[in-house]
């Protein structure tokens, strides 16, 4: 008979741009004592987080079952992921509807006997090993290297102690209050301390203990409400057996860092731990150029127009209105002309630099710069129809794809919040930026910049919690303007 062997998976992958280069990071974690067991991270091309985390959870499940080849059914293991989506469509509470999310669940499914894995949601600061190992992965191919388990620190930054000083209520996220996970959650915080680890992977036969009578209700817990978005994947390549190497030897000289208190998984909103402010980005459209009331493709690929009499004007309102405000703190503007202009119109009022990121360009648009849609439509029709189809498909003479923009502008977007981290930063860009960075915050998949409309000088709003959380406050207001 098979000894029995408990393990805890903890997977993350994380996309510089959602789509865009991607990879993921996994730890196979004894129970017992809290030690890594095993370490796994790639590198994936370009890809959507949805599939670098699910990436992560193959791995991660790949490494356990090669660490115990001889375990078979007796082998347990517990995942734990900071992404609901992954958590709940491996648990079979929410359904897989994308078709791209689909092979990559049947492949996770398929690595051992679903009885014999369970999963739990918990936040993002708890999974702080399998992120560092995502992002050493997508550094190390930033550089023109390969991630490499000896020459990773993910191990030596995550305090090799996971402690708890006593089991969490049994509560929890949305979906996550059966009481099979309830206990499996309070266990494996018992686990993660001094108790012994028998409760957290209960073995055939076992008596389960009953759970508390008063566990707080979670609303909507069985049905939710919607499904988080799941964004199709851009020209992911086929994935590549994961790289799994022993974690590596603790140094002979202990690593000098600041103990981490217990963290307990957040259980609602009243109970939500104190993020501090966020980093408000207000997103402010350029005012009008003369290309603007025609309806014309005006990129970065153009003539870069000037702002119109009407557009000087749209700027001085916005200024009078940020003025009044007193909120603005920062200012920071796309190189384009007509955006620097809209941008000094607000800082001479506000009395504050403009700082400019080249990331907040507009999309260049190749040939069709200066074109309507109908020129374009009559001049490049199976261009545009491409275009309009998939954000991979780029204009027609060389300009970006929206898959190319989206990656650029998340990359100032990361820059700018971590820059201004609890400041108010007024950025002054064009069209699909604002768009994209709406749609990220909202997790929309890319057909949705063809959703939303963005008048000339409009203002939009979205704030960056510290746990990564983005949350859209304002969409193309123009109030300031009548």
């Amino acid at each position: 008979m098979s000894v029995a062997r408990q393990v805890v998976v903890e997977a993350d992958g994380g996309s510089r741009g959602n789509p865009g280069p991607a990879g993921y990071g996994a730890v196979v974690i004894d129970p017992a004592t809290g030690e890594p067991l095993a370490e796994a991270a790639e590198y994936i091309g370009v890809a959507t987080n949805n599939v670098a985390e699910y990436r992560g959870l193959i791995a991660g499940l790949t490494a356990a079952k090669a660490l115990f080849p001889d375990a078979g059914d007796a082998l347990r293991v517990h995942v734990r992921m900071d992404s609901k989506l992954v958590v709940e469509q491996m648990s079979g509470r929410w359904k897989i509807k994308h078709p791209d999310m689909k092979p990559l669940a049947a492949r996770a499914a398929a690595i051992l006997p679903p009885s014999s894995v369970t999963y739990e949601w918990i936040p993002r600061a708890q999974n702080k090993h399998a992120d560092r190992l995502a992002n050493e992965a997508m550094d190390a191919d930033r550089d023109g290297r390969t991630w490499e388990a000896s020459a990773s620190t993910a191990a030596l930054d995550t305090p090799s102690a996971r402690t708890a000083s006593a089991p969490p209520p049994v509560q929890g996220p949305p979906g996550d209050q059966a009481a099979g996970a309830a206990r499996a959650r309070a266990a494996l915080a018992a686990a993660r301390g001094a108790a012994a680890p028998e409760g957290l992977f209960p073995m055939p036969g076992a008596q389960e203990p009953e759970p508390p009578v008063e566990a707080a209700p979670v609303t909507g817990a069985a049905a939710p409400a919607a499904e988080p978005s799941e964004a199709p994947v851009a020209s992911a390549p086929e994935p590549t057996a994961a790289r799994v190497a022993p974690a590596p030897e603790p140094s002979a000289t202990p690593v000098a860092s600041a103990p981490e208190s217990a963290a307990t998984p957040q259980t609602g909103w009243g109970s939500a731990p104190d993020l501090g402010a966020p980093a408000t980005l207000v997103l402010l459209r350029h005012g009008e150029t003369a290309l603007t009331p025609q309806k014309r493709f005006s990129g970065s690929g153009g003539t870069d127009p000037e702002l119109s009499a009407t557009g000087r004007d749209q700027a001085e309102r916005a200024a009078a209105h940020f003025a009044a405000l007193g909120t603005v703190q920062e200012i920071v503007s796309s190189p384009l002309r007509r955006c620097r202009e809209t941008a000094a119109a607000v800082a001479a009022r506000l009395g504050l630099d403009v700082h400019v990121d080249e990331g907040l360009r507009e999309t260049d648009f190749g040939a069709w710069e200066g074109l309507t849609f109908g020129e374009v439509r009559e001049r490049h029709g199976d261009d545009l129809t491409a275009w309009l189809a998939s954000p991979d498909a780029a204009p027609t003479g060389g300009g970006e794809s929206f898959a190319e923009v989206a990656g650029r502008v998340a990359a100032a977007r990361d820059r700018i919040v971590a820059r201004y981290a609890g400041r108010t930063v007024l950025l002054v860009t064009h069209v699909t930026p604002i768009k994209t960075l709406v749609r990220l915050a909202l997790g929309a998949p890319p057909e949705a910049l063809f959703r939303m409309e963005l008048s000339a000088a409009s203002i939009s709003a979205v704030a960056y919690y510290g746990d990564g959380n983005a949350s859209v406050r304002l969409l193309n207001d123009t109030s300031h303007l009548r």
